[in-house]
């Protein structure tokens, strides 16, 4: 298990959150997903031997948000 920090540029709401947790947390081998808008940060608990942190990052630049 891995645990990793994004800077999210991009998220202001909570549509944002939601938007971000349910489709990174909807990913084969993530565990949790926690967003902080206050830190423009994105928490990842994921397995790496099913998803690549590329794929993580890739999901939540589809949404509309810059990764950092």
């Amino acid at each position: 298990m891995q645990n990793v920090t994004l800077n999210v540029q991009g998220m202001s709401c909570g549509h944002c959150v939601k938007a971000v947790e349910g489709s990174v947390g909807g990913l084969g081998g993530v565990q949790s997903v926690k967003v902080n808008l206050e830190e423009a940060q994105v928490e990842v608990a994921f397995d790496e031997t099913q998803v690549s942190l590329d794929q993580i990052k890739e999901t939540i630049d589809d949404q509309g948000y810059d990764v950092k």
